[in-house]
């Protein structure tokens, strides 16, 4: 194991027949399809985005459309998708007018980390993504449930490192941190067989969402690393809908595994 990992056998399983690990990321409040994730595995990998906050296939789904209705869903995605960010931060200022925001969305973010943290199961490695709430994970998270961000842990052999949270935007989610402070914790996760992230590398065709039509954030210092390092993979979500869901970057197989809202399906790696 090298310095500054931690170990995880995997479990009989992995001693029988090699080592299984799952891989999902933008449950994005899919719980029911969340508690079959590690099915036939050793391990679930879980890359955040957790929380539910506004569905953009389904705008009638999430903490926004629960506390204001589905038409005024439909106004802020239209404007958000449209990059009209100004008029939708205003329009959103307009709703929250004599609520106590803070306390609204942290309600319903820890009731969805209830459900959603209840059904993981033991072993699983988590990250967080941009839209969820770290400070709240230690609340929910039980003892079978690892949580790292600029760490490694070692499973079945290979060392996967993780590193959580996404890069600032005028989305303004949660834990968006800046560049170098992300760029930091790339640095500390240094070389490992699995690179797993919340967002992607800044390639073009693994940023760009094809159904919002935008170029999502991704990190250059992500990138610099795999060149750097040459991981065996690199895995992430974030970007629900791009272009290519997989490619090789030199030695690097990257795959995108952010499709687990819509999908219920994980992303399994064998060795």
């Amino acid at each position: 194991m090298r310095p500054g990992g931690e170990r995880a056998t995997g479990g009989p399983a992995a001693t029988r027949r090699g080592t299984r690990v799952h891989v999902v990321s933008d449950v994005h409040g899919n719980t029911e399809a969340l508690a079959r994730a590690g099915d036939g595995a050793d391990a679930l990998i879980c890359l955040g985005d957790l929380v539910l906050f506004l569905d953009y296939a389904d705008h009638a789904r999430g903490i926004f459309p629960d506390l204001f209705g589905v038409e005024n869903a439909d106004r802020i995605v239209e404007l958000r998708t449209a990059r009209r960010f100004d008029e939708a931060r205003a329009f959103g200022r307009e709703l929250w007018a004599g609520m106590d925001r803070n306390a609204a969305i942290l309600g319903a973010v820890r009731k969805q980390y209830a459900e959603m943290f209840a059904v993981l199961p033991t072993p699983t490695y988590a990250t967080y993504g941009n839209v969820d709430v770290p400070d709240l994970w230690p609340e929910y998270a039980g003892p079978g449930t690892t949580v790292l961000d600029g760490r490694r842990v070692e499973i079945g052999g290979r060392t996967f490192g993780f590193v959580g949270g996404g890069l600032r935007t005028p989305m303004n989610t949660p834990f968006e941190i800046s560049d170098e402070e992300y760029a930091a914790k790339v640095e500390a996760v240094g070389e490992v067989d699995v690179l797993c992230t919340h967002i992607p590398p800044e390639v073009p065709e693994l940023v760009y969402d094809t159904v919002a039509r935008r170029f999502e954030r991704g990190s250059r210092a992500l990138l610099d690393a795999i060149l750097r390092t040459r991981p065996r993979y690199a895995l992430f979500g974030h970007v629900h809908q791009p272009l290519a869901r997989r490619m090789r970057i030199g030695a690097t197989e990257c795959v995108n595994v952010g499709h687990f809202a819509s999908t219920g399906r994980p992303w399994a790696l064998e060795w």
